[in-house]
């Protein structure tokens, strides 16, 4: 699987030890930055990460900033993203398999690199439930992204 990640200057100290992660499960990674300590504003990240899967280039994509609401809000911004702060592995995992969920966000402030290669295992493993109930709710998702929502 080909992973997209990118952080914020706040999540650039976990990136490492997450792309070393990925890569070592045997998946390819897309760094879209930062690549500094030096500030960089998650939005413009957000920007490059959910473009790598919008277009098909990663099948999943991974954000890391200082708590992992500001990505998550930003990616959630962009049409056809789902996307999930994720800080235990039953939200890692149940947020595909009942959300589809396509981008999870993480907390550097908030996990550390061992919860976050479990959070990361846990993502990469999960796949969309193909329960009729489930499918029917991530349609309901997308009727509300293009404002069909009354």
């Amino acid at each position: 699987m080909r992973i997209v990640i990118g952080s914020d200057h706040a999540g650039w100290s976990l990136k490492a030890a997450v792309v070393d992660h990925i890569k070592l499960r045997g998946h390819d990674v897309i760094d879209v930055g930062g690549f500094s300590d030096t500030p960089v504003d998650f939005p413009d990240i957000a920007q490059m990460v959910t473009g790598e899967v919008l277009t098909g280039n990663a099948q999943r994509g991974i954000m890391v900033c200082g708590t992992g609401v500001g990505a998550s809000i930003a990616a959630n911004k962009i049409r056809g993203i789902r996307a999930a702060v994720c800080h235990d592995v039953h939200s890692a995992h149940q947020s595909v398999e009942h959300d589809d969920v396509n981008v999870m966000c993480l907390g550097a402030q908030i996990v550390g690199a061992w919860l976050a290669t479990d959070l990361i295992d846990a993502f990469l493993s999960a796949e969309f439930s193909t329960d009729a109930d489930f499918r029917r709710r991530v349609e309901k998702l997308n009727a509300l992204e293009k404002g069909a929502n009354g």
